[in-house]
């Protein structure tokens, strides 16, 4: 059976727009010629995939089936146009997770060398340009993916935030160590160094809610740290002020990211064991940018000369999803 992707189009615009003439204003056509197109595909599937009510569409059981599949194959095709007619454009990467500044690790990979045999200062020709932009959430992310607005994402990604059968890959890209910020009158703040089992009596401070801080939450669980405050996500600014004016409290942040210059708070390293924030690049297989190749490459070497991918399970801690997913990085 050959698809018409024409057809598939229509029904992908008019599955996502749930009304036949956005649809069809979108894809410049009449609401006949579209309403034709996917009466056919309907016709050689062998089943109704979209239910017409006053005014309102919506997918059928049959249709909510076909619809992620249904976005892969426009999404390889689009990329197939592209690779052909070198029209790739640059690479679309979307962050999220701001609050511990997944910009970091991308910059270093995008504004320098990653290759020993170039100059100091002189840009590696073999990456892309890269178009960076903020996302919400994974979920979010995720979306743009299967729609193909956007070729890949960065931050942390966990399964229970990504749809059941999307067709999507991630790679650990960076294993980044873990300090604990407390306030200068917390108890514990003039220790040189903390295990989490020294935590278990403070408050955990989520700067946003819980359901969406899976490392957070994961770090509680494996610790036994049951007191939690939650907080509204205003930034890291307003995260330390929250946690200076509670002594009793600690939060976790990368220990290589810039601390906003707020007073009475204290950066202590966490040891027996580290725990790591696990980075990763997420993007659609099916219809991967031509050049987002490169970019893995350029992070894999980066995570190599910067011993960004260590991990030692007798004196590191990962949440057990991620040491599924973890591969150690390659010798030369």
């Amino acid at each position: 059976m050959d698809l018409d992707l024409a057809q598939v189009r229509a029904f992908v615009a008019t599955a996502e727009a749930r009304h036949f003439g956005h649809a069809a204003t979108d894809l410049g056509l009449t609401q006949q010629a579209l309403s034709k197109r996917i009466a056919r595909l309907e016709a050689l599937l062998g089943t109704r995939l979209l239910e017409r009510g006053h005014g309102s569409v919506e997918p059928t059981p049959a249709g909510e089936r076909f619809l992620a599949p249904a976005r892969r194959a426009l999404a390889a095709a689009d990329a197939a146009i592209s690779a052909v007619r070198d029209e790739a454009g640059p690479l679309r990467v979307d962050l999220w997770g701001h609050l511990y500044d997944p910009s970091r690790t991308l910059s270093d990979v995008i504004n320098a060398p990653h290759s020993h045999e170039l100059p100091p200062g002189r840009p590696d020709r073999s990456l892309p340009a890269i178009e960076l932009g903020r996302a919400r959430d994974l979920p979010a992310v995720a979306s743009a993916l299967l729609r193909g607005e956007i070729d890949a994402g960065f931050g942390r990604v966990h399964r229970s935030a990504l749809p059941p059968a999307g067709g999507l890959t991630h790679r650990i890209v960076r294993l980044e160590p873990m300090d604990a910020l407390l306030s200068d009158r917390h108890p514990l703040a003039r220790t040189e160094q903390l295990r989490p089992g020294d935590l278990r009596d403070s408050r955990l401070l989520f700067p946003a809610a819980a359901d969406r801080l899976d490392f957070l939450s994961r770090f509680a669980e494996a610790f036994e740290i049951r007191d939690r405050i939650e907080a509204v996500n205003l930034g890291a600014g307003r995260l330390l002020a929250d946690l200076r004016d509670t002594p009793d409290a600690f939060t976790l942040f990368p220990a290589d990211a810039r601390l906003p210059d707020v007073p009475g708070i204290r950066s202590v390293p966490l040891v027996d064991p580290v725990p790591l924030y696990a980075w990763s690049v997420i993007w659609n297989e099916a219809a991967g940018h031509p050049r987002l190749p490169d970019l893995l490459q350029a992070l894999t070497a980066k995570a190599r000369t910067r011993r960004w991918l260590e991990y030692n399970p007798c004196a590191d801690w990962l949440p057990t999803e991620d040491t599924t997913t973890y591969t150690a990085p390659p010798l030369t």
